[in-house]
């Protein structure tokens, strides 16, 4: 496996200025964004569909330094009940799957997306509870009239193109578990799997080494990020919390860099079930720890993940 960073922290920086930091840092691959939530500051998207000459000059910068690409990400939302929402959020999914395409990049990573509670609704609404019953006739909408028959045409249109679609399961989010993300991949085709982002579920109360277990071949890439759980705030609140992020000591949770969430050992358990599975590509670290500065962060970070990451073969059984 290989340790790459997510390149979104470094957005104030130049493209050429956020690889310099991706090798003095000492990872192997960069993830960047290429649209939706995490913009787009180090990749002109259509600049690269349209020329393949700036295409193999940008991709130049990444691998003259020693690096490779290992996703591009748009988390978003092309199921919004607002429709110019949708439609952007839908052109800049299919441009990163021209993309990816284009630059031999295996995967794009993704949300779900989140659709409203009725073809009257105007906001997103997220359903985490069977009762009262007017949940279920909600999530019978989101799922089998708007979701399902959206990523399934969504899904082929990857799967043509030779992309992989790997959601983050998230809070807020349709897909947010793993029965969720099992759901839709079974509805929208093998093109559609995971970003495994264990932050999310420990929070949730979910033992990431069990979750990697059911999930399989659905793992397409893998962020490394950790979070804390406040066992004061927790006792009081539970953990569902919508305090803003930068309350920590009244919050639930918070994002933490790897190790300060979770010891070694947990992710000693994590990349061994990803070893486990089959999966032997890329932890790309997600920087969002409010209390360090992205350079310290991602340094503890690393630290952390050379312990725990099983970079060779595992070689013959001569004991066996």
């Amino acid at each position: 496996m290989k340790i790459g960073v997510f390149t979104a922290l470094w957005g104030n920086l130049s493209f050429e200025q956020a690889l310099d930091k991706a090798v003095e840092h000492g990872v192997s691959s960069v993830e960047i964004g290429a649209g939706g939530y995490p913009g787009n500051p180090h990749c002109p998207v259509t600049e690269l569909i349209d020329s393949e000459t700036k295409r193999q000059e940008w991709l130049g910068q990444i691998t003259s330094r020693g690096l490779m690409l290992s996703a591009l990400s748009i988390h978003n939302n092309p199921i919004h009940p607002n429709r110019a929402i949708a439609e952007e959020a839908n052109t800049v999914y299919r441009n990163a799957i021209k993309l990816a395409q284009l630059l031999v990049v295996p995967v794009v990573n993704t949300f779900s997306g989140l659709p409203a509670g009725s073809p009257n609704d105007t906001m997103p609404n997220w359903v985490t509870c069977a009762w009262p019953p007017h949940f279920l006739e909600i999530l019978d909408y989101q799922w089998n009239g708007i979701a399902i028959p959206y990523w399934q045409e969504a899904g082929q249109f990857a799967a043509d193109h030779g992309i992989k679609v790997a959601f983050e399961m998230h809070p807020g989010i349709l897909v947010y578990n793993v029965d969720t993300l099992l759901r839709l991949r079974e509805a929208g085709r093998q093109a559609l799997g995971c970003n495994f982002d264990p932050s999310h579920l420990w929070w949730n109360g979910v033992d990431p080494v069990a979750a990697i277990r059911k999930l399989g071949d659905a793992i397409f890439h893998v962020h490394g990020k950790d979070v804390y759980v406040d066992p004061y705030n927790t006792q009081i609140n539970g953990c569902n919390d919508h305090k803003p992020y930068d309350q920590i000591a009244q919050r639930s949770w918070t994002f933490r860099t790897i190790g300060y969430g979770h010891g070694v050992q947990d992710w000693k358990d994590i990349i061994s079930a990803l070893r486990l599975i089959g999966y032997d590509y890329v932890i790309s670290i997600e920087h969002e720890d409010a209390l360090m500065s992205p350079d310290e962060g991602l340094a503890k970070a690393i630290a952390t993940l050379k312990e725990a990451v099983i970079a060779e073969p595992p070689g013959e059984m001569f004991w066996a």
